[in-house]
């Protein structure tokens, strides 16, 4: 596949106040105390807008103006929201910040003011990697939160997110996919390390990538944006996204980078950083993970999954038959998101 010319970007949204750093929350979360989120009632476009409501945060900030920072929240049907907050709060305090206070002694002291201890928070912050470009001032705004993975007792969170960032008199889009690794204790979930995607350099578009960015009905975040740019996407992820995008309107979580490179728990090869697989967290406007969104539509939408070339595809919903005897799975992992991936 070709490489691809910068993808021209949609605004991240009404300019808000200067005001962005997001306040403070507990380290470990518990479950209980992250279950009263709701999901948004508007489907925004998903390179601006996170899933669930959220609530704007602010102190004061000289310069041009960002996007206020949103605190994202889990919704309903979360089987672990108390890890997704755990991995959401690090990723948000990480990435933004106000004129003067960027840096990795300055992001490293926002994890420790997570109650994560100064050792750990240092290390987190040295592992930042495209959760921290070079700029004055940065603000994250979460689009979704979904599982690269989760065991009883460790687990990964995919955190998807915008990051506008002002330089100087300039304000530019921007965004990331951070894999959060998290571990369960006695005192609840707390995040281990950070893999922040690197999809590479943009090259020039083929086909099947310009008329991607062409399709209005498929919703793509910063990092998948890039990995599609970056050329390491094979052809059959592409089609099957215009495919799909015929009859639904899809908002893609995760392409290639950001992703774990194994199955996680197993040692055997993720299809996602070999460019073979695409996970979508929003159908038609409504979340996989919500109760309410209809078991009939994400069915409907995992068949044509299939229909479209897919030889492995999961998602909240056990469906019997298919081409082959595993052609469709479900465990915890996929219950926030449809997996759809391709042989070589």
């Amino acid at each position: 596949m070709a490489l691809p010319p910068p993808l021209r970007q949609h605004p991240p949204g009404a300019l808000a106040r200067r005001s962005l750093l997001l306040g403070t929350a507990a380290w470990c979360v518990c479950a209980a105390g992250c279950s009263n989120g709701a999901k948004s009632s508007s489907p925004a476009v998903a390179s601006s807008s996170p899933r669930s409501r959220t609530t704007a945060v602010a102190v004061s900030s000289p310069g041009p103006e960002l996007p206020a920072a949103m605190a994202w929240r889990p919704g309903p049907g979360e089987i672990q929201p108390a890890a997704k907050l755990a991995a959401v709060r690090l990723v948000e305090a990480l990435g933004t910040w106000p004129t003067g206070q960027g840096g990795e002694r300055a992001a490293a002291a926002r994890a420790a003011a997570l109650g994560i201890p100064s050792v750990l928070a240092a290390q987190l912050a040295a592992q930042a990697g495209s959760l921290a470009p070079s700029a004055d001032a940065a603000v994250v705004r979460v689009i979704d939160a979904q599982y690269g993975g989760i065991l009883s007792d460790t687990a990964s969170v995919l955190v998807v997110c915008d990051q506008p960032t002002h330089s100087g008199a300039t304000v530019r889009p921007g965004g990331t996919t951070v894999d959060v690794r998290l571990s369960r204790t006695s005192s609840g979930w707390g995040v281990t390390a950070l893999h922040p995607a690197a999809p590479g350099p943009a090259g020039a578009l083929d086909e099947a990538a310009r008329e991607v960015f062409a399709q209005s009905r498929i919703e793509l975040p910063p990092a998948s944006a890039a990995d599609i740019r970056g050329g390491a996407v094979h052809d059959s992820v592409l089609h099957a996204m215009l495919q799909l995008a015929g009859t639904y309107r899809l908002s893609v979580s995760v392409v290639r980078s950001g992703h774990p490179l194994d199955v996680f728990g197993t040692n055997r090869p993720s299809d996602h950083p070999l460019g073979r697989a695409f996970d979508v967290w929003r159908i038609d406007g409504h979340p996989v993970v919500d109760p309410a969104t209809s078991r009939t539509l994400i069915s409907e939408f995992m068949r044509a999954a299939a229909a479209a070339g897919s030889y492995n595809v999961g998602g909240p919903v056990q469906l019997a038959g298919g081409a082959t005897a595993n052609q469709f799975f479900s465990d915890d992992t996929h219950h926030d998101h449809v997996h759809i991936g391709f042989t070589a």
